[in-house]
């Protein structure tokens, strides 16, 4: 099984640019501070600089590694090569991997037996570990630091978390280690991950915590503790600690274009560990608020053509048939500005909120609709299975030479090859014109347009009518709606050009 890592699309060299540049940077911001005329030096003549001791972990070390344990996980050889199935590109979007114990016997003939971190949280043998490293079990057993191996059973899991909850029973009190506020970390605190990378059990790294609230991509909820401490293949599920000696966060990704820790690790932090397995212990599954709604962020192309004072809020791509937000009168092109009047910036905020209210409850929504300010209250359903809501990216028949479109009619075959939702109507992009507005905004062929600001349109008869209409008054600017893949977005398309008679 090859190895699953986050990876971004930057050359090496510039990589390592980057990270000499800083360490340029903090050699001589001591060194060379006299240099700028008239400064106060950091150490004035006849002073000498105290140096910094490093912490000492080691009393840390020995109080929680008894917690720390090993997670086995037996797979079917089927599941194993979905997970290698899942790779692909420069940009791999998928959790920090486990380590993988591959044996000599082909793959499809035995399990291949697949190795992560967790910690135990409970004297009774509550265990969290990321979700996964215990994904596609055949079995599941846990090694204890002193060795002792037990069985497993998964209490309950949440994938858009990477969350999961174990239980083992070794008939008497097991160690454990408490949940900390992850709330209070702040960049640039000393910080220890443990783990099992590579098999290398009870291993133990340092480092400082790089930012908080990074989102990576990796799910609807990502709040990930970014740190430098190295993490390699096998720390999936480890704890990371402050100094005083309380889980912070959980080791789940890295950010890597060699496979291997470059210093870039992202931990899910405690305060949504805390939440998400008190749920998961209780029900076997965690229940979040659902509205039906599929929002975007708003772009400065897309704030001009919808008329926005400020592009800040969520954006309404689509509204799902026969859900709390239809029944409720939001429709496309509505952009939510609060929750319950908490401020709403963009569609990552407006998922953490909706997903906080407890189903069946009321929530208050400030809505521009239309240029007017609205209240709209709503009654919060529950969120389905594998369900969530996404966070659009805007990435010959009749002409729109103005954007640079050729559109042509939606027929059933081209429906059902583009994946168009059954009854939907449009006009679809047969060929965009290299270097024109629709260009620019990435549009493509293959695109259907399906509505023109909050116009729906159902041809490309009607859709060249409402985009002329639309340029032929004041504006610079049109917001398409657009089905890409399924999902609905909004593109905004600039046009700069004059016009012309």
């Amino acid at each position: 099984m090859n190895t699953q890592t986050l990876r971004h699309p930057f050359r090496r060299a510039a990589l390592a640019a980057t990270l000499l540049a800083g360490t340029s940077l903090g050699g001589f911001a001591l060194g060379h501070a006299a240099w700028a005329d008239n400064a106060t030096p950091v150490n004035p003549p006849g002073t000498q600089l105290q140096p910094h001791s490093l912490p000492d972990f080691t009393n840390l070390v020995t109080q929680v590694k008894p917690a720390v344990v090993s997670v086995t996980n037996k797979m079917q050889p089927t599941e194993a090569a979905l997970e290698e199935g899942q790779q692909g590109g420069q940009m791999q979007q998928l959790p920090f991997p486990f380590n993988q114990m591959i044996p000599n016997a082909p793959r499809q003939q035995s399990a291949v037996e697949a190795r992560g971190s967790g910690f135990i949280i409970a004297a009774d043998g509550i265990i969290v570990t990321n979700n996964h490293v215990v994904k596609g079990a055949k079995t599941l057993s846990v090694t204890l630091d002193d060795g002792t191996v037990l069985p497993a059973k998964v209490v309950g899991t949440d994938p858009r978390t990477d969350i999961a909850v174990l239980k083992v029973d070794a008939g008497h009190p097991l160690p454990f280690i408490q949940l900390g506020n992850s709330r209070d970390v702040k960049p640039g605190e000393w910080v220890v991950a443990m783990g099992n990378p590579f098999g290398l059990s009870s291993t133990v790294t340092a480092g400082i915590v790089s930012a908080v609230s990074r989102d990576i991509g990796a799910g609807p909820y990502d709040q990930f503790i970014q740190v430098d401490a190295p993490i390699n293949q096998g720390n999936s599920g480890g704890p990371l600690f402050t100094q005083d000696g309380k889980v912070i966060g959980m080791n789940t990704a890295i950010l890597s274009p060699t496979g291997g820790s470059v210093g870039i690790g992202f931990a899910i932090p405690s305060d949504m560990i805390r939440t998400v397995t008190a749920e998961l212990q209780k029900d076997g599954r965690v229940v979040r608020g659902y509205v039906g709604v599929e929002a975007q962020q708003i772009t400065a192309a897309t704030g001009q053509a919808m008329h926005l004072k400020e592009n800040s809020g969520a954006l309404l791509a689509g509204v799902r048939p026969d859900s709390p937000a239809a029944e409720a009168g939001l429709q496309p092109g509505d952009v939510i500005q609060a929750v319950n009047g908490t401020k709403v910036a963009n569609p990552k905020e407006l998922a953490m909120n909706v997903a906080s209210i407890p189903p069946g409850d009321q929530a208050h929504l400030t809505v521009l609709h239309e240029g007017q300010v609205k209240e709209i209250t709503i009654k919060v359903g529950s969120l389905p299975n594998e369900q969530t809501a996404s966070n659009g990216e805007p990435g010959h028949g009749e002409h729109s030479g103005r954007i640079g479109l050729a559109l042509a009619p939606l027929s059933p075959e081209m429906r059902d090859q583009l994946e168009v939702p059954e009854g939907t109507k449009g006009a679809l992009v047969q060929g965009v014109q290299p270097g024109s507005p629709a260009d620019t905004a990435g549009l493509q062929p293959g695109d259907v347009i399906v509505g023109v600001g909050t116009r729906a349109v159902g041809s490309p008869a009607e859709a060249a009518k409402a985009m002329r209409s639309a340029l032929n008054g004041s504006d610079r600017a049109l917001a398409l709606r657009v089905i890409r893949n399924g999902q609905p977005v909004f593109v905004g398309v600039s046009v700069d050009q004059p016009k012309q008679g």
